[in-house]
């Protein structure tokens, strides 16, 4: 059991490495408005029943879907699989492809690989508390009135149920 000063240090810790990862984003959106990069990422969508899970990040004021950049030389299917492992401690589960979109979002132009994943029940997640802080399980009807990031936002216009061979209907943006 840690002591109750190096719990302190932590929390510390992890605070300077949010303002960090603040001050970071902020300085490379301002560099991807000026350059307009092109980037590659994968977002997955995780079902627990009709609710999607969504995640808040320390330097974002929307929520967003767990996932991140297409490293040099990976798939987007193992982008999405190795960010599902660091941002909330998921390993090895099937995901379902589930499209892609493109956009100028953050001032890059993106092209974003959607992944699914359904699960029956909420797992155990590992948050790292610095660039992941919350989870949140949304309804269908509360996503609504939830601010998503653009490309979140994206997946749900697809009219995802559309799409979806068992039926259901859950996103609506």
């Amino acid at each position: 059991m840690p002591s109750f000063d190096q719990a302190r240090l932590a929390t510390l810790i992890d605070s300077i490495w949010r303002m960090v990862l603040r001050l970071g984003f902020r300085l490379a959106r301002a560099w991807w408005h000026l350059r307009r990069p092109h980037h590659e990422g994968a977002l997955v969508a995780i079902y627990i029943g009709r609710a999607l899970l969504l995640v808040k990040s320390s330097y974002r004021a929307e929520w967003n879907l767990p996932g991140g950049s297409v490293g040099r030389g990976e798939t987007p299917d193992a982008a999405a699989l190795r960010e599902l492992d660091e941002e909330i401690g998921l390993k090895a589960y099937s995901l379902r492809s589930a499209g892609s979109a493109s956009g100028i979002w953050d001032g890059r132009r993106d092209t974003v690989h959607f992944f699914e994943l359904r699960l029956d029940s909420m797992p155990e997640l590992r948050l790292d508390n610095r660039e992941i802080i919350a989870v949140h399980l949304a309804s269908p009807e509360e996503l609504q009135g939830i601010a998503l990031t653009e490309a979140a936002a994206a997946y749900c216009r697809f009219d995802a149920w559309s799409r979806n061979r068992d039926g259901h209907n859950e996103c609506r943006h």
